[in-house]
């Protein structure tokens, strides 16, 4: 009777040790919910037009969707996100606020833009542009930001770190439009 119960618990156990396993995609590895962690996204040298103009293309669908007209991308702003995307990772966190205490209104002042701000969105993650925007628009400041009709500009940028997390800046301006007094 031992050797007919050992026998039985030896082959439940052989047969549970031959049962497929899920695999970690190469690079990466199973979270505890038994997903795929995500893989890191790296940007590699001279990719930067093709992410901008794909993020330009992609929030202009958007746009259009919603009956906004186009953006242009425009190198003042560009300029203010990067400065921005930079400054992020310096302070390690996520916010509107410089480390030298400039709000969005302050930095596209002072790369010379000469319309209004009309909004910024951030990011920290280690996805995809087209990633941080869906996460964008399933927000509603960030997708009001984004679908602001008023808008005729975007700068758009990022900073990736070392270890792959990147920092995500977006900003929208109006050109043609006074800037709001006392900003």
């Amino acid at each position: 009777m031992k050797r007919r119960v050992f026998l039985a618990l030896s082959a439940s156990a052989l047969a549970a040790a031959c049962t497929h396993q899920p695999t970690a995609p190469a690079g990466g590895g199973i979270g505890p919910d038994g997903k795929p962690l995500p893989r890191v996204y790296r940007i590699g040298p001279g990719q930067q037009a093709q992410i901008e103009y794909r993020m330009l293309d992609a929030v202009n669908a958007l746009r259009s969707a919603a009956g906004a007209p186009a953006l242009s991308l425009n190198a003042k702003l560009n300029a203010a996100a990067a400065t921005h995307a930079r400054d992020m990772s310096v302070q390690n966190r996520p916010w509107h606020f410089g480390s030298d205490g400039s709000s969005p209104v302050d930095r596209v002042q002072r790369v010379g833009y000469t319309g209004r701000l009309v909004g910024e969105n951030i990011s920290e993650t280690y996805e995809t542009e087209l990633e941080t925007l869906s996460a964008w628009m399933e927000e509603e400041p960030t997708r009001r930001v984004l679908l602001d009709s008023a808008a005729s500009d975007m700068g758009f940028a990022w900073y990736q770190e070392d270890n792959g997390k990147i920092w995500w800046c977006l900003v929208l301006g109006a050109t043609g439009v006074a800037p709001i007094p006392g900003t």
